[in-house]
């Protein structure tokens, strides 16, 4: 759990499960957080993680949020079980072009 879930899962807030890609049906990086735009923003700057980092992967593919972040988690752990298979399958049932959902939440605010 990183610190942004951590901190919210103290706090008693919502809780994130995301998937970031380097391109459709490229390299994936599941994570959790407490703040998914702020998340979303660290990938983007190379911040997020090592692996997300060196794999480049800066599109936010899928997310799923949870009332109480400890869900989250447990979910985040569900998720990383997933064959390569499940987890394209779960990202094309709500973004079948593997568009960047960043705008979605963002709207137009610049990366």
């Amino acid at each position: 759990m990183g610190p942004g879930a951590a901190k919210a899962a103290r706090a008693g807030m919502t809780g994130y499960v995301y998937m970031m890609a380097n391109r459709r049906h490229g390299t994936l990086y599941t994570g959790v957080t407490g703040d998914l735009t702020a998340r979303v923003a660290a990938h983007e700057e190379g911040l997020g993680s090592a692996f997300a980092a060196k794999w480049g992967c800066t599109r936010l593919v899928w997310f799923a949020e949870f009332f109480d972040v400890r869900d989250a988690v447990a979910h985040e752990k569900r998720v990383k079980r997933w064959h390569r298979a499940f987890e394209r399958d779960e990202i094309e049932k709500s973004n079948p072009s593997w568009r960047d959902l960043w705008f979605d939440l963002a709207g137009s605010l610049p990366r």
